[in-house]
């Protein structure tokens, strides 16, 4: 059984094996129209969501499959107490695949290892998204032709921006592509992630100008500020509208770049850019779902074929970790219980949301 937690648990040829798929099934749909008849997925989502769980759930009614969703930890035994894995636990008894949106650091790995169905990540906080790097990477394949040569520029919240993050572990495994992270000071890529990125000798920039920036642009990625993600009010009041794309700022972009947002957007692209053609964003919504279509149909075919890979919970056990408390507030480990925090001893990093504890 097979679950996807971080863009990086998919190969470079299992993405292009799916982006192959989507593009099939865009060509074909009848073809696919009950490639999942018999089959659940349960979505089961903590965290609001409108995009992601809709096109979840239009991608399993695409293949023919049904529906159970739990679209809010209210409406959940979550209010109760109950823990992820003890739902992931009973889940797997009414459901084929699961699809899991949480706003905690790592609590996709814990539902993935309770379940005994395959996880899918619907976004774990500020940690991953893999679902949505992969619309992303069909959005720009279908406007390229390719997935390499280009110039990235990704704009906002790149701090806990975990569609940002999960694009570039997706964008930085395909050759001679570039990027260029706009930024405050106070969202900038967490220090450890951009050390990993740069030792892998990936060409990465950090700047607080967008007008710098965007002629270079093949990509222009436009991120909000995240309300959820501060503790504090007044720092988000002041950082909301550091940057807001304009038509007149296009002017100055190049004419085949495109631009695009994993959206809601709350005022960092204004409403007169929906018209340029060089607009991507809504049609990312629709890829969004072809793409959780083929993920979804690759997933259940490998249960059915018990074409399994080695786990996730495996890989975490081979390498020796110490209990410890995790640094990182959003991390799962402060809010699950029967959870023992662990740091990878050598790395001081945690196995549940990747965080680099420094001097520990």
């Amino acid at each position: 059984m097979q679950s996807v937690i971080d863009i990086n648990d998919l190969t470079v040829s299992e993405i292009d094996e799916l982006l192959a798929t989507a593009h099939d099934m865009i060509e074909h749909p009848q073809t696919y129209a009950h490639a999942a008849a018999g089959k659940i997925l349960a979505t089961l989502f903590y965290e609001p969501s409108t995009r992601t769980r809709l096109s979840f759930e239009a991608a399993m009614y695409g293949l023919g499959g049904q529906v159970l969703s739990v679209p809010s930890a209210s409406h959940s035994s979550a209010s109760k107490g109950e823990t992820i894995s003890d739902t992931l636990s009973v889940i797997s008894n009414y459901a084929d695949i699961v699809a899991m949106r949480h706003p905690h650091d790592g609590a996709a790995l814990v539902a993935s290892n309770a379940a005994s169905r395959p996880v899918i990540n619907a976004g774990d906080g500020g940690h991953f998204h893999p679902t949505q790097t992969l619309a992303d990477l069909l959005t720009i394949e279908r406007s390229f032709g390719r997935l390499e040569g280009l110039t990235i520029v990704a704009v906002g919240d790149l701090l806990y921006g975990r569609t940002v993050h999960s694009l570039l572990h997706a964008m930085m495994r395909y050759p001679n592509n570039t990027f260029i992270m706009v930024s405050p000071h106070e969202l900038k890529l967490p220090a450890d992630f951009l050390a990993h990125v740069r030792s892998q000798g990936v060409d990465i920039r950090e700047t607080t100008s967008l007008a710098d920036a965007l002629p270079q642009a093949d990509v222009v990625y436009m991120t909000r500020v995240q309300q959820e993600r501060f503790a504090n009010r007044d720092d988000y009041e002041r950082l909301k509208g550091a940057y807001v794309l304009t038509a007149g700022m296009m002017e100055n972009a190049s004419p085949d770049c495109i631009v695009m947002h994993p959206l809601p957007r709350v005022g960092e692209i204004s409403s007169e850019v929906d018209s340029d053609p060089r607009a991507r964003y809504f049609e990312q919504t629709y890829n969004g779902k072809m793409m959780r279509m083929a993920l979804i149909h690759h997933l259940l075919q490998a249960a059915d074929t018990n074409q399994e890979r080695e786990q996730r919970e495996e890989f975490v056990h081979s390498i020796p970790a110490e209990t410890a408390v995790c640094p990182n507030s959003r991390c799962i480990t402060h809010f699950e219980r029967d959870i023992v925090p662990r740091l990878y001893p050598d790395t001081q990093q945690c196995v549940y949301c990747d965080y680099i504890a420094p001097n520990l």
